[in-house]
C-alpha cells in the first residue's frame, strides 16, 4: 500500500531523514519506534505532504505521490491523526465527524462513515452534540482518531495516540486501533508505549538520528536485546 523510497528531509540546512525507506502492506499494522528527536514524526508529516521531501520517492498504491499537496493525499485515502489530537474545540463532535469528511472524494459517503464510526466510538454518539474542547483527553483522542476514519481512509495514520492518557485509557485507544484494523484500516502508528504498541503491531521499524536502523516483525523486535534494553525496559 506504501513505499517510502530513499526519502531525505530538510529544516533549512539541517537533514532530519537521511534516506529513509519502509513499506506498509494493506491489512498491516506497523508501529514506527525511536527517542524524541529521532525523525518520527517528521517522517509520517513527509509522508502527509505536510513536510516536503528533498530526495526519494513515496508510492502510495503504486502511485508517486510525492509531489501532491496534503489535501490530495486525503482524497486518495491517506489520513493522518496528529499529535496532541487538535480536534475544533469550539465545534460539536458531530461538527469535529463531519469535517473528516469534507474532502470531496468523500462527501458521498461520509454519513455512513460517520454511522459506523458512532458504533465503533458509543461514547461520541453520546457527546455529539457537546463541544469538542468540553470533551476529557481519553474522548478527544477517540474524536481525533473518529475524524479521520470519517474519510473512510485507506491508511490510518496515528502520532502518539497514547500521548497524556492514563494506562486504562491508553489500552482502550488501543483496543480501538486494534478493531479499526479489524474492519479493514491499514495503520501506520508512532508510539512510545511500546509495550501496548507491541501488543496489537504486527511489523516495526526503528529509527536512529533520522536513519531506519532496524526493520523485522514484532516478535524478532520484542527477542532483540538492543530492543529490549531501549524500548522494553528490559
Amino acid at each position: 500500500m506504501l513505499e517510502v523510497r530513499g526519502i531525505d528531509v530538510h529544516y533549512g540546512r539541517i537533514q532530519a531523514l537521511w534516506e529513509v525507506s519502509f513499506t506498509i502492506s494493506q491489512g498491516e499494522i506497523v508501529v514506527l519506534l525511536g527517542s524524541n528527536g529521532a525523525g518520527k514524526t517528521t517522517t509520517l508529516k513527509a509522508v502527509s505532504g505536510l513536510l516536503p521531501v528533498s530526495g526519494g520517492q513515496i508510492l502510495f498504491g503504486g502511485r508517486e505521490i510525492r509531489f501532491l499537496p496534503p489535501h490530495e493525499r486525503v482524497g486518495l485515502g491517506l489520513c493522518q491523526v496528529p499529535e496532541g489530537r487538535h480536534i475544533f474545540p469550539l465545534m460539536t463532535v458531530e461538527e469535529n465527524l463531519l469535517m473528516g469528511g469534507f474532502h470531496p472524494a468523500h462527501r458521498s459517503g461520509r454519513r455512513a462513515a460517520i454511522e459506523r464510526v458512532l458504533e465503533m466510538f458509543p461514547i461520541l454518539r453520546e457527546r455529539r452534540r457537546q463541544l469538542g474542547g468540553t470533551l476529557s483527553g481519553g474522548e478527544q483522542q477517540m474524536l481525533a482518531i473518529a475524524r479521520a476514519l470519517s474519510g473512510n481512509p485507506k491508511l490510518l495514520m496515528l502520532d502518539e495516540p497514547s500521548l497524556g492518557l492514563a494506562p486504562s485509557l491508553a489500552a482502550d485507544i488501543f483496543s480501538s486501533i486494534q478493531r479499526i484494523n479489524a474492519a479493514g484500516t491499514t495503520v501506520f502508528m508512532v508510539e512510545q508505549n511500546t509495550q501496548e504498541a507491541f501488543r496489537i503491531a504486527h511489523r516495526g521499524y526503528v529509527l536512529e538520528n533520522g536513519r531506519v536502523v532496524l526493520a523485522d516483525t514484532i516478535s524478532h523486535l520484542r527477542a532483540n536485546p538492543e530492543v529490549q534494553r531501549a524500548y522494553l525496559g528490559i
